[in-house]
């Protein structure tokens, strides 16, 4: 007799949807390639470093970190917001110093991870990030501007600003003889096929990134009219470009800006990261970030990074969303795309000669741009002017000073305000037609606002037949400095004074009990 009931067959189940996992996943890394590809080599020009150090990172970003991951879908490589400080590093302390930098902050990284302090980088506040994003958007914007025209960037964020005029003159009155003219040309094209890509791209093909459209337009232009333009310099053995920690970099153990310089590279790579993967969980349905892995997988791979000299490393959102825009599943996508990168510079190195240097600023100048993200700063505004302060603080202090300084300047005024709020006091005196008059205090009372509430006691119209209410319900903390302060004032009083300390008791459990008599 046949069994109607036909048992489930879940390992059969489990292949086919391992099957269609994977099919997803390689084709997502494609894409994920594909838009890695001339961002790695643009963010290793704007670092001043040599393209193939940007390619090593993003190759050990996927076929290392893509491993130990804590966000599945997050895409790690070398990342725009890092560009400006690994400049700086380089222009002071010379490339051979790069290497030792980095490997000292995934180092840190490691070691945060396994302190369990990973989610903690999500405690930033948003103007601060945001300010953040804008100022490196105007770093890379002013530098990169430069390298589109076959000029050499300034060693100074601020001059790179206010050069562009000239930098504009050159592109478009050439007097030297040199090929800005052609240079600029090519960066516009570039831009122009990133933008029109975008805008007018077809539906079957909207997988296909604005970037690589952009960077195919200007290279077969380039190469189709001889233009003498600069290209980029990739090595046919990749190993030739490791850049190995020697001996005499060890000597910046003992300097204390290299060290300060290092902690910022832990800081800020850590706190763009894991704010990517953030970001990252909201684009899709599946396993949540683990904070303290994913710091730590970030660390390794910076460690391994610092020992070939190359690029530091973060998670990326523009390729972490290409790859959840793309149908990714599993972590196999980023793994793959690293392996595609290693193929393609092993094998094909040729190929990347080809493209011009201008080309790579040109994609820079567009996400300096996007980076900027004035709309960003108008929602700001709308959660009020301090909020757009800090913003405006941040990015002035990171394009006029450095990175850093901003970054801490940020920090230092989103606390400020928050300390400010905080301790906030609002005393309002009111006086009834009986006699009877209420203080009513709000918000924290500490001794941070002990002046405040100094004044609005001897402001108060007491005489010897005048009750006094003193109203707490609205007060959210009232430190012992107060308490004091009040005893005394209501020592000297003539009148009546009634606590009304309703809903104050529950919440903060006062240590004593406070009489006060006439």
């Amino acid at each position: 007799m046949s069994n109607t009931n036909t048992p489930p067959r879940p390992v059969a189940d489990a292949t086919t949807a391992k099957r269609s996992s994977f099919g997803a996943d390689f084709l997502a890394s494609i894409v994920v390639f594909l838009v890695a590809l001339p961002l790695c080599m643009g963010i290793a020009i704007a670092s001043g470093v040599p393209p193939a150090l940007g390619l090593i990172t993003d190759i050990v970003g996927g076929l290392v970190v893509g491993f130990l991951a804590g966000q599945p879908l997050l895409v790690s490589g070398p990342a725009a917001g890092l560009a400006v400080m690994v400049f700086e590093l380089v222009n002071r302390f010379g490339l051979a110093a790069l290497g030792l930098a980095v490997l000292l902050a995934g180092a840190m990284q490691v070691a945060a991870a396994y302190a369990g302090v990973g989610r903690y980088f999500r405690a930033v506040s948003p103007a601060v990030i945001q300010g953040m994003l804008a100022g490196i958007g105007v770093l890379i914007l002013a530098s990169q501007f430069h390298v589109m025209v076959d000029d050499s960037p300034n060693s100074s964020g601020w001059q790179n600003v206010i050069s562009i005029p000239k930098a504009i003159y050159k592109a478009i009155f050439p007097l030297d003889g040199s090929p800005h003219q052609e240079a600029a040309a090519i960066g516009v094209l570039t831009i122009g096929g990133i933008v029109g890509w975008n805008r007018f791209r077809p539906k079957r093909l909207r997988m296909l990134p604005g970037a690589l459209v952009g960077v195919i337009l200007a290279t077969t232009a380039a190469a189709v009219l001889a233009l003498p333009i600069a290209k980029i310099n990739v090595p046919g053995n990749l190993s030739s470009s490791f850049n190995w920690i020697g001996s005499g970099s060890l000597s910046l153990l003992s300097d204390a800006a290299f060290w300060a310089t290092a902690i910022g590279l832990a800081v800020i790579a850590s706190a763009e990261s894991l704010l990517c993967a953030t970001a990252t969980d909201r684009l899709h349905d599946g396993a949540r970030t683990n904070y303290d892995k994913e710091l730590r997988a970030q660390g390794i791979g910076n460690m391994l990074c610092g020992v070939v000299g190359a690029l530091p490393m973060t998670g990326v959102i523009v390729r972490s969303s290409a790859n959840v825009g793309a149908g990714a599943k599993t972590k196999w996508s980023a793994i793959l795309h690293g392996a595609w990168i290693l193929i393609l510079v092993v094998a094909f190195p040729q190929l990347l000669r080809l493209i011009p240097m201008a080309s790579l600023a040109a994609i820079l100048v567009y996400i300096g741009f996007k980076l900027i993200n004035l709309p960003a700063a108008r929602r700001l505004l709308e959660m009020g002017r301090g909020e757009l302060f800090i913003w405006a603080a941040t990015v002035f202090t990171i394009v006029a000073v450095n990175l850093l300084v901003g970054i801490l300047t940020g920090v230092l005024l989103a606390v400020f305000r928050l300390l400010r709020e905080f301790t906030k006091l609002e005393v309002t005196i009111s006086e009834e037609k009986d006699g009877r008059i209420d203080v009513d205090l709000r918000g924290a009372a500490t001794f941070v606002s002990l002046p405040k509430l100094a004044d609005a006691l001897e402001s108060v119209p007491a005489s010897s037949d005048t009750e006094v209410h003193f109203r707490f319900d609205h007060l959210s903390y009232l430190d012992h400095a107060c308490i004091e302060i009040i005893e005394d004032w209501a020592a000297r009083c003539p009148g009546t004074i009634l606590l009304e300390v309703h809903g104050l008791a529950e919440r903060s459990q006062m240590q004593r009990q406070v009489k006060l008599a006439a």
